[in-house]
């Protein structure tokens, strides 16, 4: 059994296709037999997801900080809830508990979860897929200004073709089942003296 963390949203979104999309998802990884790993809330997307993978018959691991728990965002009924102390603490506890990570649409704090761990695959601190579900478009935009970064050499081709897409759960978990993590010399590139 893998175990998938989802960073998503704790906002449902504007369009009924994100909170299909977190639905479709969170039952994808359980039919899988997959263990879904998340925030640990009963709102937004995050509630979705959770809820898919449960009634679907999965596992659901959730973290959450302390302070949410405290605002009554806890979801009650997973198979297992860690609350942690910090921010820092939950990523670091969901980094350990997961073996790949996927992005549902999502605001900052999706982003940051993302890019984090992207970074530290690219550093080599591990060597897990990261996926971005790219439901209703939503990351369009994103996908084409990180292509411009490889572009302007910023970021090498093997780094940008660490992030999987794909425009359904099942195109992207098929991706993240297949993953071969780059070799080699990582990102630093030597200034010319």
């Amino acid at each position: 059994m893998a175990s998938i963390c989802v960073f998503c949203g704790s906002s449902i979104g504007k369009r009924p296709e994100y909170e299909a999309a977190a639905r479709l998802l969170g039952t994808e990884i359980a039919k899988r037999g997959n263990r879904l790993v998340y925030g640990g809330a009963e709102v937004g997307l995050m509630g979705v997801v959770a809820n898919a993978a449960l009634e679907a018959g999965g596992e659901v691991v959730g973290v959450l900080p302390e302070a949410l728990a405290a605002k009554e965002l806890a979801h009650r009924s997973l198979t297992d809830l860690h609350i942690v102390g910090s921010m820092h603490e939950r990523k670091a506890m969901m980094a350990d508990l997961s073996d790949a990570f996927v992005a549902l649409p999502g605001g900052i704090g999706t982003m940051e979860e993302l890019f984090e761990v992207w970074t530290w695959g690219q550093l080599g601190y591990h060597n897990k897929p990261c996926g971005l579900y790219n439901a209703n478009g939503f990351y369009g935009r994103m996908l084409a200004f990180l292509d411009f970064m490889e572009e302007e050499a910023f970021m090498k081709k093997t780094h940008r073709d660490m992030l999987l897409v794909g425009d359904n759960p099942t195109q992207l978990l098929d991706q993240i089942e297949n993953y071969q993590a780059p070799v080699g010399h990582k990102w630093i590139t030597r200034a010319e003296t």
